[in-house]
Formats: structure tokens, sequence, C-alpha cells
């Protein structure tokens, strides 16, 4: 339910319906789904959105309406979590979200998993409790712990609900010490441009000549060579091509830890390379000079011309993200943040 409010309170294409003809360009890590996603007609893009909000803001009130509408709700936010997993690589996020699902079915809706001869198993050990006069003092126990930890949820959460009825909503915010309970929604604005940094290198005494040439590092998954066809990951998470997606739509004083990468790759640590898919300079000089070059980034058209020589991405140069660094110009930055001096290997 946050996730929906999120969204109709932030930006206005979702009240528009529009979100869905950016979001799988623009989202962190696409998929190849996600590139024909991207192709997919206006009224499709406009249905996607609305089923969105039928799912956040509608189905979880199904857990209030009785056994089948509670199953319904699992069934539902499963497909949709589903159908997420298929068009995005949004690591672990949606694996996680189908987990508190799986409590909406009981035992007779999951019947069907089990050989009768377990279910008769079932039957006899739950004939076996409803047989004893007497619970046992753990059966107690627990009820006296489970009603406390409901009472101390319910108590922690009245900040929670009163955030909820405020119009200056503040979301992705924990509310005490502990971090039980907090609101999080994901996607409340959606970026309309794609946006790339893109880590060059060169050997060049000169990074100001003409002709110094600069060759591109690659990482694993993120969006770079154009020829490349975009990854499946999920559930799993690239943390570094993630925090480059953030990277791309900020400035680099914004983001420093992009510097202490480029000096990094500059002394050409393994730990830092073995993020990276391609070292252009692996087996030879480590580079001089390391730029940030800043490129928009638009898929190209299926069957299209630039599909058909290979490229999934088309882009074009927006300008320098930062300027040529070197590790010897970098040696004071280092200082002043007590980052430790790469050192060549």
């Amino acid at each position: 339910y946050l996730g929906g409010l999120i969204k109709i309170r932030g930006d206005r294409c979702w009240q528009e319906l529009t979100c869905m003809d950016y979001h799988y360009e623009t989202q962190p890590v696409p998929n190849p789904i996600a590139y024909f996603m991207h192709r997919s007609p206006w009224w499709f893009h406009r249905f996607e959105t609305l089923v969105n909000h039928f799912i956040e803001l509608v189905v979880p009130f199904f857990l209030f309406l009785g056994r089948r509408m509670c199953i319904v709700h699992g069934l539902l936010q499963i497909l949709f979590q589903v159908l997420l997993i298929i068009s995005g690589n949004l690591s672990f996020l949606n694996w996680l979200t189908m987990v508190p699902s799986i409590a909406c079915f009981d035992d007779v809706s999951l019947g069907f998993l089990f050989s009768s001869r377990v279910k008769e198993r079932a039957v006899q050990m739950q004939s076996k409790e409803a047989a004893r006069e007497q619970l046992p003092l753990g059966c107690y126990i627990r009820k006296v712990v489970n009603i406390s930890f409901g009472l101390l949820i319910a108590y922690l959460s009245i900040p929670v609900v009163l955030n909820l009825l405020n119009s200056r909503q503040v979301m992705n915010t924990s509310f005490n010490p502990l971090r039980i309970v907090n609101t999080y929604g994901a996607f409340g604005s959606i970026t309309k441009e794609r946006t790339e940094v893109i880590l060059q290198g060169t050997s060049s005494l000169d990074p100001n000549d003409p002709a110094a040439v600069w060759e591109e590092f690659d990482f694993k998954c993120k969006p770079g060579n154009l020829k490349r066809r975009p990854c499946f990951i999920s559930p799993y998470h690239y943390r570094l091509d993630w925090l480059m997606w953030f990277a791309a739509f900020q400035t680099y004083e914004q983001n420093e830890w992009i510097i202490h990468l480029a000096g990094k790759l500059l002394a050409q640590e393994e730990e830092t390379l073995s993020l990276m898919a391609m070292n252009p300079f692996a087996g030879r000089a480590p580079p001089r000079w390391i730029r940030g070059e800043h490129f928009k980034y638009k898929f190209s058209q299926p069957g299209g011309k630039h599909a058909s020589e290979g490229k999934w991405w088309i882009r074009k140069r927006l300008g320098p993200y930062f300027p040529p660094v070197n590790l010897k110009g970098l040696k004071k930055f280092y200082e002043d943040r007590n980052w430790p001096y790469p050192m060549r290997d």
C-alpha cells in the first residue's frame, strides 16, 4: 500500500498513467524483456499503470475481507511480483516482497501440494491435540509472547499510521531506533530520460591532446557497450552498477565515491577490477588518466537500423561528467578524506 501511496503523491505521471512509457528504459538495470516491453502500444502502458495502482492501493485491503479474498490477495501479489521480476533486474526486492504473501494461504488452500499420506498424518496430529484436556505450558507461553509482540508492533505503528494520513507523507523512513516499523515505497518518481556515466581511460601523456585514444571500462550489467545485450541477474544484485545509475542523474560532487573508484582503476587494483566486466588495459600498462563522460541512452528500435547493426542502445554525448584525473593529482583528494591511497599492483 505504501508503494502505491508514494506514486500517487509523487510523480504526476502516475496520475496521468504515463509512467510506464518511461519505466522500462530508465529503470536501474534493464533486462532484454524490458527492451521489447518498452515498445508496447500506449494503451498497454496505460493499462499497466492502472493494474499497478489496483495491486498496490486496492488489493491490500482484501486481507480484511475473509479467507477467500485473502487468498486472492496472495495470488495477485505473487503474480505481480513475478511480472516485475520478468521485466526488470530489481535485485532481491521482488523476491522478498513475495514472502509475506505466502501467509495468505492456509493449510486447505495448500493441500494440493502434499500427498494424501502427509494429509492423513496432519489430521491425526490435530486430533490428538484436540483430545488433550489441557494445553502444555509451552502453548500458553507462546500465546503470551505473540500477544506481547502484537501490542508492541501496534504501539510502534502509531506514528506510521499518522504519517500515512498526512498529506506531506514521509517515505523510506524508520520511526524508531529498533527499525521495526517503517515506511517504504519504490519508484515514487520516474526519470524520463536515461543518462549514463561512462568511465574512460587513456595512456596518453596529455589528456587534452585531440589525438589521445580513450578506451571505455565496461560494467557487468549496466548499459555501456551499445552492442551488449541487457542482462538477467535477478535476484542477484550488482551494487556498483546500481549506484552508477543514481550517479548519472546527480553530479560527481554528490557522489565522491566515483572519484575514489577512478583512483582504484588508475592503480588497476585487482579487487576493484573484479567488479568490472571489461578492463581495456588488461595485460598492458595502467592508464595514465581516467575521465567520466555523460551520455544520454535510449533503446534502439527493434527491427530498425541500429538494431540491424546489433545495437541494443543508441546514445548521445551530453558532455563531461568529471574531468581527467591521474593518481598523482588525486593524492590530496584521498588525504583530505582519510582514504587509503591506491597503489599500483
